[in-house]
Order: C-alpha cells, then sequence, then structure tokens
C-alpha cells in the first residue's frame, strides 16, 4: 500500500478515533489488503478472510499504531500472519527431511507454493530480498540490478546466490 494515497491529516484523525476518518481509511485499504491477500493466501477463499480479519484488526488497533510511515508495513504483517494462520488450520505442514520437502514442493498445488514463496520473499532481509525480486520477478539482468542499486555486479551475483540459498532453505524446512 503506497503511503501516499492515505494524507497525514486522515491518518492522525483515525488514529485519534474520528469515525469517519476511520472509516474512509479502511475504504482506502481495502484494495491493498486485498490485492496483498490474493497474492499470499493459498485461496481466494482464505483471501477474502484475510482481508476481512485485517479489515477488522486495523479498526480495532488503528489508535496504536504510532506512524504512517510503519502504516503500510504493519498492515501487510497483519495480512501476512493471517494468511499464515489459515494455511496452519488447513494442515498443511513442512516436510521433515529437505530431499523430500524439496520433492514435496514440485508436488504441492500452485496456490500452495505460491503462499510458500511470497512468505520466503518476505523472511529475507532486505538487501536480499530486493535483488531476489528484482532478478526473478521482475527479471531484471544482473547489469540492471548493479545500476538500480548502485552496487557492483559481483555484490549482485553474491546477494542473489545468498537470497536464493536463504530461500530454499526457508521452503524445504
Amino acid at each position: 500500500m503506497s503511503a501516499a494515497a492515505i494524507s497525514p491529516n486522515l491518518f492522525e484523525a483515525a488514529r485519534l478515533g474520528d469515525p469517519q476518518a476511520i472509516a474512509r481509511l479502511l475504504e482506502t485499504a481495502q484494495p491493498d489488503i486485498r490485492r496483498y491477500a490474493r497474492a499470499t493466501c493459498r485461496s481466494s477463499a482464505d483471501a477474502e478472510d484475510a482481508t476481512q480479519e485485517a479489515l477488522w484488526i486495523l479498526f480495532r488497533h488503528v489508535g496504536t499504531i504510532r506512524s504512517l510511515l510503519a502504516f503500510s508495513a504493519w498492515l501487510f504483517s497483519v495480512v501476512r500472519r493471517e494468511c499464515l494462520r489459515l494455511a496452519r488450520r488447513a494442515g498443511l505442514v513442512a516436510a521433515v527431511d529437505a530431499s523430500e520437502a524439496e520433492a514435496a514442493l514440485l508436488l504441492r498445488p500452485e496456490a500452495d507454493l505460491r503462499l510458500d514463496v511470497a512468505a520466503a520473499f518476505e523472511a529475507l532481509p532486505p538487501h536480499y530480498r530486493d535483488v531476489a525480486l528484482m532478478r526473478d520477478v521482475k527479471e531484471m539482468t544482473i547489469d540492471e540490478i548493479a545500476a538500480a542499486l548502485g552496487a557492483t555486479r559481483q555484490t549482485v551475483k553474491a546477494r542473489l546466490h545468498r537470497a536464493r540459498a536463504l530461500m530454499r532453505e526457508y521452503l524445504t524446512r
């Protein structure tokens, strides 16, 4: 969610308990929450449940959010936790043996795998996540990533290698 879509005045009024501001904040945040939930949750039904739960949590806890800058990260972490809770409730468990886990990944439904990959990306430290997203999602070249980050090719390649190793470890545990 872009913090720019929410004015500081609206956020502050909602934080202080203004019912109209809270309603407007919920309306503004809902499309981004739903989009993120659809990308993160294992099914459409779970995405809808996660969206509703995130909106309810936002309604109840908007007064505890300290700044507009922290709002997006807080809200998306609520959605991510809710998607993971729903996945756990559905009985999704990780395999114990790494080789079995890698084999199990290949057999998983696409929606489940998408949830796991999204969670693996979220678990990466930011400097690894940025490189991995640019390379594997945006399909940028190593040179393009290096230019965008102001880093050397070697730095980008090392971060990409480490990011993939961390993701593999996350997905197979």
